[in-house]
């Protein structure tokens, strides 16, 4: 049981953050939503603080284990950007992101919510089969 802990902690703390932005300020923590009220210049303080939360994730992660967290990624560069872009895109597209809808959106027993969990699911597994079949 002891690797999983820090990923059960992250995970209660991710929750109890979404939970507690939703009560206090009427919000969904979905991130793309923090972000692009951030950059449209609304709500700003509430924003910045949740996005210098969110990047401090692995200085408190460090505090807590004694190390950062093992990250490790295999693909070149270009790929990653791509990739990013693409998730951009479909963010727009969904109206959300994993993190809104997943979390907060199902939560809340949202159709549109659960029809984008259903589909980041399907596509996660189309992909890693995909991928496990070309290797």
């Amino acid at each position: 049981m002891t690797p999983y802990l820090p990923s059960l902690f992250g995970g209660m703390l991710l929750g109890a953050s979404a939970v507690l932005l939703l009560v206090v300020n009427g919000r969904i923590a979905g991130i793309s939503g923090i972000v692009g009220r951030l950059l449209g210049g609304y709500q700003v303080p509430a924003n910045i603080a949740f996005v210098v939360g969110l990047l401090a994730g692995p200085l408190l992660y460090a505090a807590a284990y004694g190390r950062y967290p093992a990250v490790t990624i295999a693909a070149p560069w270009y790929l990653v950007l791509a990739s990013g872009l693409l998730v951009g895109i479909g963010t727009r597209m969904g109206s959300g992101c994993t993190s809104g809808h997943g979390i907060l959106g199902l939560a809340r027993f949202s159709k549109r919510s659960f029809a984008a969990t259903a589909t980041f699911l399907a596509a996660g597994i189309i992909t890693a089969t995909t991928m496990g079949i070309l290797r």
